[in-house]
């Protein structure tokens, strides 16, 4: 089905690299305008010049997650170019891998302010923004750490808890408001995107593979499909939630990871 999101407008927070570029590029040809933010402004740029160039509309914008200030400003200037937010996709995040007993406060809180608060503020920003229409579709990217304890990754497994948990809730407070405005989580399991390269393993397991390629194959010989997940077929999922097919879907956690959680 073509245009699934035709005339609609997306926010795509951490639209830059991984999943959140494959979401942005995907809900753009499927018909969404598109604004790209990200911390990373000059892979937000990029990202938004893609969409142009395959003949969509995107914007692009500078946005740290964890900085509160700067989410109501954002959703303001979008609202006042288009009128409206139908899609806000909160996909910004970091990975991080330690032991309990070695972890800093500062590692943990850290993890927390960008997986867990980010998403606190991206969520409450977009309630507010769509709350005068009475319609919309926020989409949490959590997974399926947070739903299955992986021994030396405990602050990201709690954060991604919390956003299962801030998405059942957020869900039900604006069903009870009365409104249409639906928040749902995807839950990935394992993903083929530059987030790895920053777990203090990654190095040592490509060495011993050869390549990224072969890292990612051997990894995904634990996963029942045998494989790790491209960026686009979790892009696939949001396109989902975030599409009118969707609505009556609303604090679910949909969770793609080839049967590693069956």
């Amino acid at each position: 089905m073509a245009r699934r999101v035709d005339g609609k407008v997306a926010l795509v927070a951490g639209g830059a690299s991984g999943i959140g570029r494959a979401t942005a590029l995907r809900l753009a040809a499927e018909g969404a305008a598109v604004a790209v933010a990200d911390r990373d402004e000059a892979g937000a740029q990029a990202a938004a010049r893609d969409i142009e160039t395959a003949g969509g509309h995107a914007a692009a914008y500078r946005l740290d997650v964890t900085d509160e200030a700067a989410w109501e400003p954002l959703l303001g200037r979008m609202l006042a170019a288009f009128g409206r937010v139908d899609i806000v996709v909160n996909s910004a995040g970091i990975a991080f891998g330690k032991l309990v007993a070695e972890m800093t406060l500062d590692e943990w809180r850290r993890i927390q302010a960008v997986n867990l608060d980010g998403v606190f503020l991206g969520t409450r920003a977009a309630i507010r923004a769509m709350r005068p229409q009475g319609s919309g579709s926020i989409v949490n990217l959590a997974s399926t750490a947070g739903i299955k304890a992986l021994p030396g990754a405990a602050a990201y497994c709690v954060s991604k808890a919390g956003v299962c948990m801030l998405t059942r809730v957020a869900a039900l407070e604006c069903a009870q408001e009365g409104t249409q405005i639906r928040v749902n989580a995807v839950l990935p399991g394992g993903v083929i995107t530059p987030l790895w390269r920053g777990l203090p393993f990654w190095e040592e397991t490509v060495a011993k593979a050869g390549s990224e390629d072969a890292a990612f194959r051997a990894m995904g010989e634990n996963i029942p499909l045998k494989r790790y997940a491209t960026a686009e077929e979790i892009a696939a999922a949001v396109l989902y939630l975030a599409s009118d097919e969707a609505a009556y879907v609303t604090g679910a956690e949909l969770v793609i990871d080839g049967g590693f959680t069956t």
